[in-house]
């Protein structure tokens, strides 16, 4: 499938969601109370889902788990909007993730780094590759961590038909200048930084429009205001968001590792109702930061109606 109005209109129209994973106290896989929080986040119209990925904990998943995820978000969505699924770790269990997800009524994947290992660019082309002749559904690649793609690796894995984007979660601006610049719009591109909202001034200056939003899992509202004030130039709005809200969440994100993931499912508890703890070797909130985030979120209606 080469990239078209089909394919980028997936992901265009507003901040893309990123649903966590509910566990129930020991740690199983809570589909119920996954239906809910998708039919929540449905009703603020996200263009897409991302299921059982980063903020899914996909490194803690297997691939029945992966394509029970799939197949309760397709029921609860009806087909009104497209379920892109998570895949990674190694190559066959890549693979089958790939392949649950897919019968399960996947519209497409977003493929993580391998696990631990570190390769050359040769065999992260294999890598991605080998993933993408598996299915007809679209792929995006996400390079972060031990993943870091040259743009002549790019330009080789835009010639795949079904690769249609690259995520972005290294932070290094002149590197992704460098494969913009060289791929061009053959590609649809996405910021995957941890608080996208933070850095998506500098990834719109690359001419990357797209980005994850963590904190669409509880303040809805709050992640379409920034898209709105963010596409539509008003730069005060962009400004009081940051400064007010996405800056100091930032801040308490990065006091303690896995907070990206955790601090999402204590927002998700404040605001709606517990979907359970996270899975080893992530922690759980710690309880003075879920009161400094519970602290936040009680300035929120203030924010948004100035």
């Amino acid at each position: 499938m080469a990239v078209g109005a089909s394919t980028t209109d997936m992901f265009a129209g507003g901040p893309l969601a990123f649903p966590v994973t509910p566990f129930t106290p020991q740690r199983e896989l809570d589909v119920p109370a996954f239906q809910r929080h998708v039919a929540r986040l449905l009703a603020y119209r996200p263009p897409a889902l991302f299921v059982a990925c980063g903020t899914g904990e996909l490194a803690a998943l297997d691939q029945e788990e992966v394509g029970a995820l799939v197949e309760a978000a397709v029921e609860v969505t009806g087909g009104s909007v497209p379920v892109i699924a998570g895949a990674g770790h190694g190559l066959r269990v890549a693979q089958g993730m790939i392949r649950a997800a897919d019968r399960a009524g996947a519209a497409g994947f977003l493929v993580l780094p391998p696990y631990l290992v570190t390769g050359e660019q040769e065999g992260l082309l294999e890598y991605f590759g080998a993933l993408a002749a598996i299915t007809e559904l679209p792929l995006i690649l996400y390079q972060r961590d031990n993943v870091r793609l040259e743009p002549t690796t790019v330009a080789r894995l835009a010639d795949l038909p079904t690769v249609v984007g690259l995520k972005d979660g290294l932070g290094d601006v002149e590197l992704m200048q460098r494969i913009v610049t060289t791929v061009g719009p053959r590609l649809a591109y996405f910021n995957g930084m941890p608080t996208a909202e933070t850095f998506q001034a500098a990834y719109a200056g690359l001419k990357v429009p797209h980005y994850s939003s963590a904190v669409f899992n509880f303040v809805p509202e709050v992640a379409w205001a920034f898209y709105r004030a963010s596409n539509g130039g008003d730069a005060d709005t962009v400004d009081r968001l940051l400064s007010d809200f996405f800056v100091p969440l930032a801040r308490l994100r990065g006091l303690v590792k896995g907070y990206a993931v955790s601090l999402m499912k204590a927002g998700v508890a404040v605001r709606w109702e517990s979907v359970g703890p996270v899975r080893p070797p992530l922690v759980d909130a710690r309880a003075e930061h879920v009161a400094e985030l519970r602290s936040l979120l009680d300035k929120v209606g203030d924010l948004l109606t100035r």
